[in-house]
């Protein structure tokens, strides 16, 4: 019987799986939205939204936690500085995971996760219609 036994095993062991979460919630964190299976997305979005959470608090000691996990600086500077600010209002529900398609080979369920609040894009000059270029034009 499995009771109290949380997290899925994805078919692997133990290590491959941890350093596969560590692999993925990196490409997270550096892309800001990938694409994998359902049940991957699932158990990397526990990764991701601890991460995020030790983002938030942003001392050393929550670093070096994340660091364990992400081993990449450049990313981890990334989470620290420009992710984490953005869920500083947010409690929890930092990922969300959107289902996409079926994979061609094995019919495989995939989704893409990505940040709920996604980064800042500057909007693009708002086009004139023809009645107010008509409106300019006469005036």
């Amino acid at each position: 019987m499995r009771h109290l036994k949380s997290g899925r095993k994805l078919g692997m062991t133990t290590s491959h799986r941890l350093a596969m979460l560590r692999n993925m919630v990196t490409s997270l964190i550096e892309y800001e939205k990938i694409q994998t299976t359902d049940t991957r997305a699932k158990e990397l979005r526990r990764v991701a939204e601890k991460m995020v959470t030790l983002g938030k608090r942003g001392d050393l000691h929550a670093r070096r936690q994340a660091m364990k996990v992400i081993r990449e600086k450049r990313v981890a500077k990334k989470l620290f500085e420009e992710i984490a600010p953005r869920f500083k209002d947010v409690n929890g529900g930092y990922t969300r995971i959107i289902k996409v398609k079926r994979r061609h080979g094995d019919n495989a369920p995939i989704s893409i996760i990505e940040f709920s609040i996604p980064a800042k894009q500057e909007k693009a000059p708002e086009k004139k219609s023809k009645k107010k270029k008509k409106e300019e034009a006469t005036a």
